[in-house]
């Protein structure tokens, strides 16, 4: 995510190797990444990749994907995560126009001809439905797309486009990407993008309809709540205000200390092996970073871990 801003290029080039020596097949990204650390439109994620790709030889063997809809229409000062953001941010949302030019942007700042995996970042109550869904659609007829997926959307919206897209026979959303972890962040508390909640974090409710849809995958961004787990100068936002968030914690340490890993290694194993299978996608700042996470494959919670880890509340 911070590929070619806060990390800077030699870093980079650095944690993507490794990660690639290590088995790493599939990298995600989006084409506003990241305008908030700059004040700037993003796009220098994607452009990052695009020049690590090329000096590698990189070809099909990675998946890439990569996110539309979220990206400023202008320079701005930085505002916060694209799930926050709001209509009058001044985004470029998503629709046939921005669907098409967007995803041709994409491509050439990574240097592909075709994106494996193109999500719409963010969704409005107001968005055009069936436009949306017959514009992707004719990305992947034209085989400039492969899989569609979507993040940060409410689980009603979901469904209508997938619906639309069944009835219209033609491919609809396969992928979900939202904010999980172990420790439960409160959906209900309003947001500037909606007074019913935070519309990014996996619920209850979008659990259900993953848990009915079998042929959905679930990823999950931010699963170490950016290093909050094992950094004390990385403290929790309001969100994680609540009696449960305590509860967690030492169940989660107890689990780490049984076994010896690390906090973050012990949450990317609960999400892993859960009943719902979640892909957490990790970002990294150093080569280190990275070695903890890839660690964390090799690590199996047994049933009884499990239990502790699910019961707390």
């Amino acid at each position: 995510m911070l590929f070619g801003t806060t990390t800077d290029e030699e870093t980079s080039f650095a944690i993507l190797d490794r990660y690639v020596e290590a088995g790493g097949t599939f990298i995600d990204t989006a084409n506003n990444y990241a305008y908030w650390n700059t004040g700037s439109q993003g796009g220098e994620s994607e452009a990052l990749l695009g020049r690590w790709r090329r000096s590698r030889g990189v070809g099909e063997e990675i998946t890439i994907a990569t996110k539309l809809g979220g990206r400023p229409t202008a320079t701005t000062e930085p505002t916060g995560s694209t799930s926050r953001l709001a209509p009058s941010d001044g985004v470029e949302g998503v629709n046939a126009k921005v669907i098409r030019e967007a995803s041709a942007a994409s491509r050439e700042r990574l240097g592909v001809e075709r994106l494996d995996l193109l999500y719409a970042h963010i969704g409005f109550p107001d968005a055009p439905w069936q436009e949306i869904v017959e514009a992707f659609g004719a990305l992947v007829a034209d085989g400039t797309v492969g899989l569609l997926g979507a993040s940060n959307h409410w689980a009603w919206s979901l469904e209508r486009a997938r619906n639309l897209a069944a009835t219209a026979g033609l491919p609809g959303y396969e992928v979900l990407q939202y904010h999980h972890s172990y420790l439960r962040r409160r959906g209900d508390l309003p947001s500037r993008r909606s007074p019913d909640g935070e519309i990014g974090t996996v619920s209850g409710d979008l659990l259900s309809y993953v848990r009915a849809e079998p042929g959905l995958a679930l990823v999950a961004y931010s699963p170490l709540l950016g290093g909050a787990y094992v950094r004390r100068d990385k403290p929790l936002d309001a969100g994680f205000d609540h009696a449960g968030t305590p509860a967690r914690l030492s169940a989660l340490h107890q689990v780490a200390d049984e076994t010896g890993a690390t906090p973050n290694q012990v949450v990317l194993s609960w999400l892993i092996g859960g009943e719902i299978p979640i892909i957490p996608l990790v970002g990294a700042s150093s080569v280190a970073q990275l070695e903890e996470s890839l660690a964390a494959v090799d690590l199996e919670l047994t049933v009884e871990q499990r239990a502790k880890l699910d019961a707390a509340h």
